[in-house]
C-alpha cells in the first residue's frame, strides 16, 4: 500500500509537472506569436502642411481675443497655448496669477485644472488593462467590495463595472457642486460613502451623467491593483515619461512664485478661493500644473493619429489613447453650429476622460473642461489636424477663453486643412482596370477584378448598357481624375470628357486578393 500510494504521488507530482509544463509552453506560444502586417499601407498625410505658419500668423489676434475675454469675465489672468503634433507653437499669457502682489500669469504659472485631470486617471486604467492586471468589464465590487452592498433602483440593473466608471454610465447623479468640495478628502471618506450606499440618477449602463464619485472610484481602484498611491501611480508611470516636471498634486510642492492663486467675482470685486489640498477625490480634479508642461500631454494624445506601423513607445499604446478617443455613449445635437455659425449636427459623447464631438462637416474635436473653486481651464485637440489649443484661468467655473472665435479663426479665416488618405495600391491598380473594364467589358477583364457577386446582383447587360448611357453624356475622355480613397477598399474618381464628367464609385471584396463587389456610375451635373 506504501509502495501503491508512493507511486501514484510520483505520478500525480510528474502530471502537474507535465500540465505546467504544457501551460508555460502554451502561454509562451501565444507571447511569442508574431503578428503580421502590411507593408504597403500608406498613412494619412498632409499634403500642403503649413499649419506652423498658418497659426503663428494669427497668433496676434488671438491674443486679443484672450485679452478682451479676460477683460470681459472678469478673469484675474490666463494662461494658453497651441500645440502643433509634439511642438507648443503659440504660448502667452495676460493678467495676474496673484491680486495682491500683481505677479503676471505666465506659461510657467501653476494652475489647477480640475476635472482636466479625469483622462489621466483614464489613462492609467487603459494602461494596467493593457498590462492584464485588470479588465475594464470587471465588476468594480471586484476591487472595493463595498460596492458589493450597493441598492440599485431596479431588479434588473446590472452590476457596475469598470467601464461603466470610465464611461460615466454606472448610474451615479451629476455632482459637479458637492464632489468639487471633497478634492481633499480622506481615502475612508471615499470608503465610508460607498459603504453607506450611494443613491442612483438611473440604473447602470443606461444613460451618460457626469459622476466625479465614479472617477474618485477609479482612482481607488489604480491604488488597490498597483499597489502604490494613486498620485504616486500617475507620476511614475505618466507625468514622468512624459516629461511633465512641473506637474503638481499638492498645492504645498508648487513653487510660491509660480503657484497661480484662484479667485471668484461677487460684490463687483474679486474675492480669495481657498486652495484644497489632495485628497481621495484628486483623481478626479487634483492635478496642477502649467501650460509648458501640458502642451505635453496633448502632443501625446495627438500621436495616437494616424494609425501607423512606426515605434510604439509611449506610456500607454496609441491605439489605447483612440480608444480613449471614442465616445461610449452617444447623443444628436440637431442645432448644433459649426464654426462659420450655421447650423450642423453634431454627434456628442463621453470616452474615457475625454468628450468627444464630431460635426456634420467630418470635423472631430476630442476635449475636456476643469472648474474647480478659484480655477476654469478646458482644452481641445483635433485629431484629423494633428491640432490642440489649452487654457486655464484663476476665475471660478469660468471658461479661460473664446473657444468659438478662435475655432473660426483656424479654421474658416486660416482654412486649416487635415491629413489625407493616400490611395492604397490596389485601389491604383483597380482603378485603372476599372477604367479599361466600363469603356470595354472585355471577359478577361471581367475575369481578373469582378467578385462573384458582382453579376449576381445586376446583369451584365444591364450594367453595360448604364455604362453606354453613361458615356455618351461624357463624349471623349480627355482624362483620369485622382483617386479619392475612403479607406484602403473604397473609393471614388473622376473620368473627364468633352461633354461631361462622371464620377466612379468602387468598392473592393474582403478577399486576400480584393476584387471589386461594385460599381457606381454617376453623371456629375452643374
Amino acid at each position: 500500500m506504501k509502495n501503491l500510494i508512493h507511486s501514484l504521488s510520483l505520478l500525480c507530482f510528474v502530471s502537474l509537472l507535465l500540465a505546467c509544463s504544457q501551460k508555460e509552453s502554451s502561454k509562451t506560444a501565444i507571447e511569442t506569436q508574431t503578428r503580421t502586417f502590411s507593408k504597403s499601407y500608406k498613412a494619412p498625410s498632409f499634403e500642403n502642411d503649413l499649419r506652423v505658419e498658418k497659426i503663428k500668423e494669427i497668433a496676434p489676434e488671438i491674443h486679443q481675443l484672450i485679452i478682451d475675454h479676460a477683460e470681459k469675465k472678469n478673469i484675474p489672468g490666463i494662461a494658453y497655448g497651441i500645440v502643433v503634433d509634439n511642438e507648443l507653437v503659440v504660448a502667452s499669457s495676460t493678467g495676474v496669477i496673484d491680486i495682491d502682489s500683481k505677479a503676471p500669469a505666465k506659461t510657467k504659472s501653476a494652475f489647477r485644472i480640475a476635472s482636466m485631470t479625469k483622462s489621466f486617471t483614464a489613462m492609467a486604467i487603459v494602461k494596467l488593462r493593457d498590462e492584464g492586471k485588470l479588465r475594464l468589464n470587471d465588476p468594480a465590487g471586484k476591487y472595493i467590495r463595498q460596492m458589493g452592498k450597493l441598492e440599485y433602483l431596479t431588479s434588473d440593473s446590472p452590476e457596475i463595472t469598470i467601464m461603466n466608471l470610465l464611461s460615466m454610465t454606472a448610474g451615479f447623479p451629476e455632482d459637479n457642486p458637492w464632489g468639487d468640495r471633497q478634492l481633499d478628502e480622506p481615502d475612508q471618506m471615499l470608503i465610508d460613502l460607498i459603504d453607506a450606499g450611494i443613491s442612483f440618477s438611473n440604473p447602470p449602463s443606461y444613460n451618460f451623467e457626469y459622476s466625479n464619485t465614479g472617477y474618485a472610484l477609479l482612482g481607488h481602484i489604480i491604488s488597490k491593483v498597483s499597489g502604490i498611491p494613486y498620485q504616486k501611480y500617475i507620476k511614475q508611470h505618466i507625468l514622468k515619461p512624459l516629461g511633465m516636471e512641473n506637474t503638481y498634486w499638492e498645492y504645498d510642492s508648487v513653487p510660491a512664485n509660480l503657484l497661480v492663486k484662484g479667485y471668484r467675482w461677487e460684490d463687483d470685486q474679486w474675492k480669495p478661493e481657498p486652495m484644497l489640498h489632495d485628497g481621495s477625490y484628486g483623481s478626479m480634479g487634483g492635478l496642477i500644473t502649467t501650460i509648458e508642461d501640458f502642451s505635453k500631454y496633448v502632443s501625446f494624445q495627438l500621436s495616437a493619429w494616424p494609425p501607423r506601423s512606426t515605434e510604439d513607445a509611449g506610456p500607454v499604446k496609441r491605439s489605447s489613447l483612440r480608444e480613449m478617443q471614442t465616445p461610449q455613449f452617444s447623443s444628436l445635437y440637431a442645432k448644433a453650429r459649426d464654426f462659420k455659425g450655421d447650423t450642423c449636427a453634431v454627434i456628442s459623447g463621453y470616452g474615457y476622460g475625454l468628450g468627444i464631438a464630431k460635426y456634420c462637416n467630418g470635423l472631430k474635436q476630442v476635449s475636456h473642461g476643469g472648474a474647480l473653486p478659484g480655477f476654469g481651464s478646458n482644452y481641445v485637440f483635433f485629431p484629423q489636424y494633428g491640432v490642440g489649443i489649452m487654457a486655464f484661468c484663476n476665475l471660478t467655473y469660468t471658461s479661460p477663453w473664446p473657444f468659438s472665435k478662435i475655432g473660426e479663426l483656424l479654421f474658416e479665416t486660416q482654412k486649416l486643412e487635415s491629413r489625407k488618405l493616400p490611395a492604397s495600391d490596389i485601389l491604383l491598380k483597380r482603378q485603372e482596370q476599372i477604367v479599361h473594364l466600363i469603356q470595354n467589358w472585355d471577359a478577361e477583364t471581367e475575369n481578373a477584378i469582378l467578385a462573384e457577386n458582382f453579376y449576381l446582383d445586376q446583369s451584365r447587360e444591364s450594367q453595360m448598357e448604364h455604362a453606354k448611357e453613361v458615356f455618351e453624356k461624357v463624349g471623349t475622355i480627355d482624362s483620369i481624375g485622382a483617386m479619392n480613397a475612403y479607406n484602403q477598399l473604397r473609393g471614388t474618381f473622376k473620368i473627364i470628357g468633352d461633354l461631361g464628367v462622371v464620377e466612379v464609385f468602387f468598392t473592393l471584396s474582403p478577399e486576400k486578393d480584393p476584387r471589386v463587389q461594385l460599381i457606381d456610375l454617376e453623371l456629375m451635373t452643374d
